[in-house]
């Protein structure tokens, strides 16, 4: 079984941004919190992070042949990235949106995700664990 884990824009500065929202550890503490939670579990873990939209869609493309699932946070891009949102519904493999921070608790223009329609499901706001819930999910919920 292989997953990957895709992070959208500014996730590369976790730890440094707004660290009263997502908290003090980095990008590099999340993929290994990941990893030793799934160390004992045949699942290969793979993770990608870019701040451009278009290498997001081509690492979507390309999970639809190599991946089991995809977790995405997309970031920013969750809320206007119809590009995105096509690119999910573009592919077979399972996809599941997962946001460290409650998005329906912040700013308005947060509240809304127009990637979330073409995922299995979305989970937001249980920090890193989302991450793990959203693996979980993938290998769980049919769909």
């Amino acid at each position: 079984m292989k997953v990957i884990v895709i992070n959208g824009p500014n996730l590369n500065m976790l730890g440094k941004r707004e660290p009263s929202i997502y908290g003090n550890d980095t990008l590099e503490d999340l993929e290994k919190y990941i990893k030793s939670e799934f160390s004992e579990k045949n699942i290969n873990i793979e993770f990608f992070q870019s701040n451009y939209e278009g290498a997001i869609i081509d690492m979507l493309h390309k999970a639809n042949d190599e991946f089991d699932g995809v977790v995405i946070n997309p970031g920013a891009f969750t809320h206007y990235s119809y590009a995105i949102h096509d690119a999910i519904k573009s592919i077979k493999t399972k996809v599941v949106e997962v946001h460290i921070s409650n998005i329906h608790q912040r700013e308005e223009f947060r509240q809304k995700s127009v990637t979330a329609p073409a995922c299995i499901g979305q989970i937001s706001g249980f920090g890193f664990y989302g991450y793990i819930l959203a693996i979980n999910a993938i290998f769980n919920i049919k769909s």
